[in-house]
């Protein structure tokens, strides 16, 4: 540990001639020693009335002791509204408030969430309410809001909210002003680096899955449905965050266990940049180098004022989707192709969940696209997209769409020995329902054909399958 930290004061001369390369450096080294460490996080139920912090003396010395890379976080939260369940939960829903100078989305997040939930769903979510502020007459008014219209989701363990007390921060004062922000950003970003750090920590063990939003923001019907077709979809592939929504911190997935790496990160390097640049960090050095981003995004800013000194913040989300999103089930299967692929466009890209295709060379008679399912599937409907908006010759110019049953083995794989032809290609794009009015047999295998050669290469663009 001396070796590391004495590595670390000569870095320090570098830092002042280029951030980033330091930056770097010191995330490597830190990593590298506290990555793989045991992450044992300790929660105390706190007090329910707010008490008055400490002086900052007591701040800095509590914050090194929970950045000691012990492997454990003692924090006592305050727990200003319901308790935990014993049952960990499928999501854990966090957002961290503030009080900003203009306007309050929060209670209309909170409802949000709610509102678009199936009664099934609330089953499956909690949410938590960091209230980060300092002025705790503030976080009590709030408090009492929050009781007041959402009781019963108190009650039925459905929304905590918590406070994690001053004296457990750093000092915000003297900080590095990396990028030639102003003091006051500066401070802004790094305590909101601590807020979230303290946030995620606290909902460690609450389910197997963590999203993070803002607290300003609108959710798509059903979301928590469409989450978990896309989750489903990624099994056995690895992943560090999934994306639900393309702007800040909102919509950002995790798995519960890779939070305790979260919060240490996020406290080592509080000051250095803002959070969803270090989101895009760990999610770097934990070597998932791209970004898995679902569209249509199932969040969406709402928030007029800005948390930072009430400045204008338009942002929204163009790819967001209000109403249900029919979210195909796109059984576990294999995937196999005789079309020559273009680089890295393989087959499960057309598969895929996320915003991404399968690009093949200019296919000839006979080629075929085949998907072989794990187990046999009583499918309900199937829908096939080629080509894409800026490359509409890409498209099956003449295709047939087959299902099969009775897999055997084949030198390409395993195949279904029989099928049946469901329909043609019109324009690159295929749609047909009632498949089990139509099949009398589960489902083995879906194939697609080429029954005419073509110079355009193919882009298939999106495969989409509804079980029943």
């Amino acid at each position: 540990m001396r070796l590391v930290w004495k590595s670390l004061d000569k870095m320090r001369c570098f830092r002042k001639r280029s951030t980033i390369p330091f930056l770097g450096v010191l995330i490597t080294s830190l990593l590298f020693f506290n990555l793989y460490m045991e992450d044992g996080y300790v929660l105390e139920a706190g007090k329910r009335q707010l008490m008055h912090p400490s002086n900052s003396e007591r701040y800095v010395h509590n914050f090194r002791d929970l950045t000691n890379f012990s492997g454990t976080l003692n924090v006592t939260y305050r727990y200003l509204a319901g308790n935990p369940l014993p049952r960990k939960k499928y999501l854990t829903i966090g957002l961290s408030s503030v009080k900003r100078k203009k306007g309050n989305y929060l209670m209309e997040t909170i409802k949000s969430i709610f509102d678009q939930s199936s009664y099934e769903e609330l089953k499956e979510i909690v949410v938590v309410v960091h209230l980060a502020d300092f002025d705790l007459a503030w976080c009590e008014k709030l408090v009492q809001d929050i009781s007041r219209k959402f009781a019963h989701h108190i009650i039925a363990g459905r929304l905590l909210v918590i406070h994690a007390p001053e004296e457990y921060y750093p000092s915000l004062d003297g900080l590095k002003r990396n990028y030639n922000d102003p003091e006051d950003r500066v401070r802004f970003r790094s305590k909101q680096n601590v807020d979230y750090a303290f946030l995620l920590n606290f909902c460690t063990n609450l389910s197997d899955f963590y999203m993070m939003l803002e607290d300003d923001v609108l959710c798509s019907r059903n979301f928590l449905t469409s989450l978990k077709k896309v989750v489903t979809s990624r099994e056995g592939s690895y992943w560090v965050m999934l994306e639900f929504s393309k702007l800040g911190y909102i919509g950002k997935l995790y798995q519960s266990s890779d939070l305790p790496r979260l919060v240490h990160f996020l406290l080592m390097f509080y000051q250095e940049m803002p959070c969803d640049w270090l989101l895009i960090h760990f999610r770097d050095l934990l070597a998932q180098k791209n970004v898995i981003r679902f569209k249509p995004s199932l969040f969406q800013h709402m928030g007029y004022y800005s948390s930072y000194k009430g400045a204008e913040n338009k942002l929204k989300d163009d790819d967001f989707e209000e109403d249900f999103i029919d979210i195909p089930d796109n059984p576990p299967a294999s995937l196999y192709t005789n079309i020559n692929v273009f680089e890295n466009y393989d087959a499960t890209k057309a598969y895929s969940s996320v915003d991404e295709y399968f690009w093949g060379k200019p296919p000839s008679t006979g080629d075929f696209f085949v998907i072989v399912f794990h187990e046999p599937s009583n499918i309900s409907k199937i829908k096939i997209l080629t080509g894409t908006d800026d490359r509409q010759n890409d498209i099956l110019h003449h295709g047939a769409l087959e299902v099969g049953e009775k897999l055997v083995g084949t030198k390409r794989g395993r195949q279904c020995s029989s099928y049946i032809t469901l329909g043609e290609f019109k324009n690159g794009h295929i749609e047909v329902k009632d498949v089990d009015h139509k099949i009398a047999f589960d489902i083995q295998c879906v194939r697609i054909v080429v029954t005419a050669s073509q110079k355009e290469w193919l882009i298939i663009r999106k495969i989409s399958l509804w079980t029943t």
